[in-house]
């Protein structure tokens, strides 16, 4: 930062003069390049603005119009301010014309009652610029040291917002081009006072050029993006009011290295989830783990532009059904396409919801409904737009069955959200087994899944795995040691009602070979196939061993 005129009549050598300011004290903040000596009348074609411009006056025009035309063309040029000496020209007081010219201008005018040595005056500031350029390099070079080092190490959003906030000291948003929150450090502020309301005060500032500083807001900002295209912007939160008077903002280079990070990190990972996914999923996951307090999870929520607040709240869990497990960094592409497919659906269906991977196979989806919203309407459309596009994606290798859409009960605040959500993981898991198709409602809840859900709730009780190895672990075993499928073969014929002549069919094996396969089970187990009691019972160990598995 350059020293200003106010630092300047602060310094040592500057008081010996007892300067007094005579016009122009509103701009003091002017900041001071260089100083000047001249005694010509017209020294200001010599000038490039920013100097403090010495005088004894000794030169200086008499006329009215000869003062007005000095002043204004020192103002013209953009010099700092005028120091005028007593004790050559004038002893005790400047000419009117002269005064008033400055102070219709806001140009600052000081008189120094006192004489002093010019070149001590010059030599003290330029000292002081130098001084502040010196550190201005320093300040950059620490800047893109660091942020050099971020983008070398693929720094998150959220890590580069960090930094620009704690270099700062001051709290740091990063929107969408719909002015929503994608990532926000406080600085130690608390988060309601940054975010409240932020839509409509962020709608309110718009800056000329790319970056800009809104003296209303006391805002800086800068726009994100990079090869021509825009998507976000970074904005430094600060208190409203000007800034000194031709001075630049002293984090604008911070604020557009950060910019410049975050450009390049959303080209690095073009090929992962967009930011406002992880932004989604970060907040759900909050919600489910108790990260985020309620009020935080509203708040955060709100400033996503999904109100969780006074609407109703319904947890959507999706499960794509079970195929051939893919490579690590395929399956991570296919969770992405699943993700943006559901984030699709939920836009094609008008609905507001927050939509991210809740593990490497499900996508959450927390909707929230307006009092004319119909639930049931909303789900059926958002299902049926699942199936369509799951279709659609399916000639391109997707699942046309469409996913399984798991949904729990509606509640009426935030601080049921993670019921609502966990209820609907329930029920997704119990329901990833059901056969796609002749189902008369779109999706599951809790009561469609019956036996298999209300066992994928006790799958961790150790009641029910022990129940598990004593009806079937004798056979389980058998399986195991000698690469066996009579589990398959008994699960087949349990499915088929028990009618033996339907299992082998599908099962594709001769009605001996399959009879044959059941006998070994009887013998295996010590049960009868024919008791209905026992089928049952294995039934039941059968679900129970697929949801523990699970």
């Amino acid at each position: 930062m350059l020293p200003t005129v106010a630092r300047v009549l602060d310094l040592d050598v500057m008081r010996r003069g007892l300067p007094q300011v005579v016009a122009g004290a509103d701009h003091l903040e002017r900041p001071v390049r260089w100083v000047h000596v001249s005694e010509l009348p017209d020294v200001a074609g010599m000038l490039r603005g920013g100097e403090l411009v010495l005088t004894t006056g000794i030169a200086l025009p008499e006329d009215r119009e000869g003062l007005a035309r000095y002043v204004r063309e020192l103002d013209e040029v953009g010099v700092a301010g005028l120091v005028v000496e007593f004790g050559r020209r004038y002893f005790d007081s400047l000419p009117r014309a002269l005064v008033n010219a400055a102070e219709q201008r806001g140009l600052p005018l000081i008189t120094l009652r006192r004489e002093l040595r010019f070149v001590a005056v010059t030599e003290a500031v330029h000292a002081l610029v130098v001084n502040s350029q010196l550190e201005q390099l320093r300040i950059s070079e620490s800047v893109h040291q660091v942020f050099n080092e971020l983008v070398v190490e693929g720094a998150e959003p959220p890590e580069v917002i960090r930094q620009v906030s704690r270099m700062a000291g001051a709290p740091v948003v990063l929107e969408n081009l719909a002015h929503q929150v994608l990532a926000h450090d406080a600085a130690g502020r608390p988060e309601a006072e940054v975010l409240e309301d932020w839509e409509r005060r962020s709608r309110g500032v718009r800056p000329a050029g790319r970056t800009g500083h809104d003296p209303r807001s006391g805002w800086l900002v800068t726009t994100v993006g990079a090869r021509g295209q825009d998507w976000g912007r970074l904005v430094l939160v600060q208190e409203p009011g000007p800034l000194p008077e031709g001075e630049a903002h002293p984090h604008t280079m911070l604020l557009e290295r950060g910019a410049s990070a975050l450009a390049l990190n959303r080209l690095v990972v073009r090929d992962r989830e967009s930011l406002e996914r992880q932004t989604h999923r970060t907040l759900l996951s909050g919600i489910l783990t108790h990260a985020l307090t309620v009020s935080e999870a509203a708040l955060r929520a709100q400033a996503l532009g999904i109100p969780l607040e006074g609407r109703r709240l319904v947890g959507v869990v999706l499960r794509q059904r079970r195929g051939p497990i893919p490579a690590a960094l395929e399956a991570q592409a296919r969770l992405r396409d699943f993700t943006e497919l559901a984030a699709g659906a939920v836009r094609a269906c008008r609905l507001t919801a927050l939509v991210g991977a809740l593990d490497d196979e499900a996508v959450g989806l927390l909707i929230t409904l307006g009092t004319q919203q119909d639930e049931h309407a909303s789900l059926d459309a958002l299902s049926a737009a699942l199936r369509r596009m799951s279709a659609e994606a399916g000639r391109e290798g997707g699942d046309p069955a469409g996913p399984v859409v798991a949904v729990g009960s509606s509640v009426g605040s935030v601080r049921d959200a993670r019921r609502t959500l966990l209820e609907a993981t329930q029920v997704a898991d119990a329901a990833l087994h059901d056969a796609p198709g002749g189902r008369s409602s779109s999706y599951y809840r809790l009561p469609d899944v019956r036996l298999r859900g209300l066992l994928h709730l006790l799958r961790d009780d150790a009641r029910l795995q022990t129940y598990v190895e004593r009806e079937l672990g004798p056979l389980l075993a058998h399986d195991a040691e000698h690469n066996g499928q009579l589990v398959q073969m008994l699960r087949i014929y349990l499915e088929q009602g028990r009618n033996k002549s339907a299992a082998a069919d599908a099962a594709h094996l001769s009605r001996p070979s399959f009879y044959d396969r059941l006998h070994k089970v009887e013998r295996i187990l010590g049960v009868d196939l024919d008791q209905v009691e026992s089928c049952l019972s294995l039934h039941v160990a059968l679900l129970a061993l697929d949801a523990v598995r699970r």
